[in-house]
């Protein structure tokens, strides 16, 4: 039976290993003591909250144990658990509290007004603080020998809901089944090894944060160093404290990582690899990381799919800069063209992804889960890929971000990856604007390294040595800085705020 008590398993094997360490405490928990917490959270929720067997709950807090606990209580329990995201509004929050019919919501109690005003539009929704005397007092009151509920493999573990930047946000089922297999392939795929230190400072009411490493980790019995929040100083400390082995983040972060006073000095002698994703990785960072000895990976996956869906060897990511590797195991991928036909080898098309580690489809939404999940089970990714003569896949972009010039289909991501190939160029975004002959051309915003100069007559034929004609901008705006979000995805509606008016 597959159900999703990841960590109450590996606690029964080595209950007295260590599995987590709280940065903000500086106190480490055995495999023991943290299913113990989760065992008191599970309980929590079946008596004094009284919630059964999918029933949903929310949490809205930034990364703690109690987050820790939260998700796995999960498992346990089948009680569904509902990230919501600290950043947001409760103008944006209700919706997904309605949409997710949510019977209690766990909070900080720095997010108590908020946590509140989300009461007020759903007042059959009970309010459960994560902090403070009146959790210390329910946590002494709560008997941590609890029984777990049967689930099975398709029962809903959590639901995660998208960033909504098509329309409003979509709750994405991850069941049981998905939760345990994406932390095995993750595990073997990537050879995590149970001697492994990885720190989590990524937002855990992301997937990122809850099963890039999370789940894995503690599936193999690794030790996860947990960080409140992102901050580059305390991150370099404890990489140092710890002998972090493994780490992931965003480029954004990893810029950041670099540019702390404490990237010259300190001491990586710990560590195997570091592995990057949500977005294109410029060449200069993946070379200032490698001046320090760290090898680099990029990982490629979605909520839908598993954060985590392929796999490089150490030796091919020195030398397939850009790739993200081949599928998992027992990952089935194909690309097809706008007819759902299958591309040549040597052609792009989209991503489409089948096996064990893909979602239900989304909450209530079953137009939304008929379009990104066909009938044979294959998710449409939305995301363009070529694939070499070695069976290397590389993402040329999203469907949605392509435009056409000249009746061609032009992917940016494809057009920044040259880019950013050029060694005054620090970061690069490509949007497609209206064009009075071609239908439509590219727009580059340009973000230079500190000093450096490069002109628009330079970087035009730099990409013309590289790329097709069609695919070359037309338009040019050097900037400061790109907008981005908290996982390094570009916010293309900032930049065409920066486009001249029509």
């Amino acid at each position: 039976m597959i159900a999703g008590d990841i960590l109450g398993e590996r606690a029964r094997i080595h209950p007295h290993k260590t599995a987590l360490v709280y940065v903000p405490t500086g106190v480490r928990y055995s495999y023991a003591e943290l299913d113990a917490h989760a065992r008191r959270m599970a309980a929590l929720w079946c008596g004094p909250l009284g919630l059964a067997k999918g029933d949903r709950i929310g949490i809205l807090a930034h990364n703690s144990v109690e987050y820790v606990a939260a998700f796995f209580a999960a498992g346990k329990s089948g009680v569904v658990l509902v990230p919501l995201n600290a950043r947001q509004t409760a103008h944006e929050l209700a919706f997904v509290v309605e949409d997710a019919g949510l019977s209690a919501l766990l909070y900080e109690t720095e997010f108590e007004p908020l946590a509140r005003e989300l009461q007020s539009t759903r007042p059959e929704m009970k309010l459960q603080p994560l902090d403070g005397p009146a959790w210390d007092a329910v946590v002494a009151a709560v008997d941590e020998n609890f029984t777990n509920a049967t689930c099975s493999p398709e029962d809903v573990y959590c639901l995660l809901y998208t960033s909504g930047t098509t329309g409003r946000p979509k709750g994405v089922m991850l069941p049981h089944r998905m939760i345990v297999w994406n932390a095995y392939n993750t595990a073997i795929s990537w050879q995590l090894r149970d001697s492994d230190v990885i720190p989590i400072f990524t937002p855990m009411y992301h997937a990122g944060g809850l099963t890039v490493f999370l789940t894995a980790g503690l599936l193999l019995g690794c030790t996860m160093v947990l960080h409140r929040g992102f901050n580059a100083g305390e991150v370099w400390q404890w990489v140092e404290r710890e002998r972090v082995t493994v780490l992931m983040a965003v480029p954004t972060i990893f810029k950041m990582l670099m540019e702390a006073p404490e990237f010259a000095t300190i001491d990586l002698s710990g560590v195997r690899w570091f592995i990057s994703g949500g977005a294109p990785l410029p060449l200069y960072l993946i070379e200032a990381y490698l001046q320090r000895g760290i090898l680099f990976k990029q990982g490629y996956g979605l909520t839908e799919v598993g954060v985590n869906c392929f796999a490089i060897s150490d030796e091919d990511a020195r030398v397939k800069l850009g790739s993200i590797g081949r599928p998992f195991l027992f990952t089935q991928a194909r690309r097809v063209d706008e007819q759902g036909r299958d591309v040549a080898a040597d052609e792009i098309g989209e991503l489409l992804l089948r096996g064990p580690h893909v979602c239900l489809g989304y909450w209530q939404n079953p137009q939304a889960t008929a379009a990104a999940l066909d009938a044979e089970g294959w998710f449409h990714t939305g995301d363009k890929a070529r694939v070499d003569d070695e069976g290397f896949y590389y993402i040329v972009g999203r469907a949605k971000e392509m435009f056409i010039s000249g009746g061609v289909n032009v992917y940016p991501a494809e057009v920044v990856s040259a880019l950013l190939l050029h060694p005054s160029v620090e970061d690069a975004a490509i949007l497609g604007v209206e064009h009075e002959k071609w239908g439509e051309v590219g727009a580059a915003f340009v973000v230079l390294r500190a000093g450096s100069v490069a002109s628009i007559e330079e970087l035009t034929e730099f990409l013309s040595q590289r790329l097709a004609r069609y695919k070359v901008p037309q338009h040019w705006q050097f900037v400061r800085e790109l907008p981005r979000n908290a996982y390094g995805k570009v916010i293309k509606a900032e930049l065409e705020k920066l486009l001249p008016k029509k």
